[in-house]
């Protein structure tokens, strides 16, 4: 079987809420559109809007495992993102303007004992990725697999948090990859580094719970990663279905 794109993913509010697509348009040295495009700062954070800063600012399912439940749809035309959680039901705002409402709605899911979220903050041109550089995270289905046959049960790819989902692939292929150029469709990629997991992980995607030590079993093969990030060196548009070629 020959290595292809199974699934498509943004985030356009970090840690809340994820959104499938089926074809995405990528440019050279930028995220994907829309992909981690707000953020929402805690009462502790140094966020201010005028520059990428690191992930420890905002609010986010490491924290509160709660918001992995969160799902998304984004209208691009009105600004408006629609978040679905199986206990909140759904809001519908523009992050820009609404941030009040939304910080209502998303207040159950936030312990007692932590930061609580304060504002949601946006730069523009830059999308707030785990990294400095303009990250497109690639995950290998394989990879998540061979994980869940380990820890014996069932692991959704969800719970990763990705961009491309790859299918056709050897497990922990991907690993090999850094400094290489992965080709998909139109787009090309450069590979920069391994994704360092966190806790985030360790919560359902379906219920928002901590359920499973995808941590402890990842160190247990000697390393904490899961996933590689990817730079556009190549402008063009990957869809679901599309060859991966690695070079």
């Amino acid at each position: 079987m020959s290595a292809l794109v199974s699934a498509l993913w943004r985030h356009p509010i970090k840690s809340h809420g994820r959104e499938s697509l089926d074809r995405v348009e990528l440019t050279a040295g930028q995220t994907m559109p829309w992909d981690r495009r707000w953020a929402v700062a805690h009462e502790a954070s140094k966020a201010d809007g005028s520059g990428w800063v690191p992930c420890v600012n905002f609010s986010r399912g490491a924290k509160a495992p709660a918001l992995m439940a969160i799902s998304a749809r984004t209208d691009e035309a009105l600004n408006t993102v629609t978040l679905s959680h199986p206990k909140l039901g759904q809001f519908t705002f523009d992050p820009d303007k609404q941030f009040l409402g939304f910080l209502d709605w998303v207040r159950p899911l936030m312990p007692a004992d932590r930061a609580q979220s304060a504002k949601i903050v946006r730069v523009d041109g830059v999308g707030m990725t785990d990294t400095r550089f303009p990250s497109i995270s690639l995950l290998n289905a394989a990879s998540n697999d061979a994980l869940a046959d380990q820890m014996q049960t069932d692991l959704a790819m969800e719970r990763w948090r990705g961009n491309i989902v790859m299918q056709g692939l050897e497990p922990w292929a991907e690993k090999g990859w850094i400094g290489k150029t992965v080709k998909i469709g139109s787009v090309e990629l450069e590979i920069h580094e391994e994704i360092t997991r966190c806790l985030a992980t360790t919560a359902n995607p379906n219920t928002g719970v901590r359920d499973a030590d995808t941590l402890g079993t990842l160190n247990t093969l000697g390393h904490q990663e899961f996933g590689v990030y990817g730079v556009v060196t190549k402008s063009g548009s990957i869809s679901v279905g599309d060859a991966i070629e690695v070079g």
